[in-house]
């Protein structure tokens, strides 16, 4: 989304996150569904949704002043930032959001690809022994 400049590549990115993020945390759900005992997923999730719903907030509070201070005035000046994002998204107003969302967007790739790149991580279903469903239901 940040390296778009016009209406149609910014309606594109959208579609693409509104289209794959369901699919990811569908996925992502399962997993924990499965893995997690039913007497303790509500503790187990409402934790879990705590410390990822945390970090909308904190973006929040610092997307502001890093635009603002940060991002916008380097994006307008000669400085080494500028010239060195100026070719993917330009120096002109709203250059410094755009590269905020080109770093965000980058950094959510590579948290995925390192999780990708550890075995404990990437094979995480298969190493967790999924809950026994049936001795928790005789135990209920």
């Amino acid at each position: 989304m940040g390296l778009g400049r016009g209406l149609y590549v910014w309606a594109a990115a959208a579609f693409c996150a509104a289209f794959f993020l369901p699919i990811i945390n569908g996925s992502n759900q399962a997993i924990w569904q499965t893995k997690v005992a039913p007497d303790v997923q509500g503790r187990v999730f409402a934790t879990r949704r705590l410390i990822a719903q945390i970090a909308a907030p904190v973006a929040m509070l610092l997307a502001g002043p890093l635009a603002d201070r940060v991002f916008e005035p380097a994006m307008r000046s000669e400085s080494a930032l500028a010239n060195l994002f100026d070719g993917f998204v330009g120096t002109g107003p709203g250059a410094g959001m755009s590269l905020m969302f080109v770093f965000a967007g980058a950094l959510g790739a590579l948290s995925g690809l390192g999780g990708y790149a550890f075995s404990a991580v990437r094979n995480a279903e298969d190493l967790l022994p999924d809950h026994d469903h049936d001795r928790a239901l005789v135990e209920d």
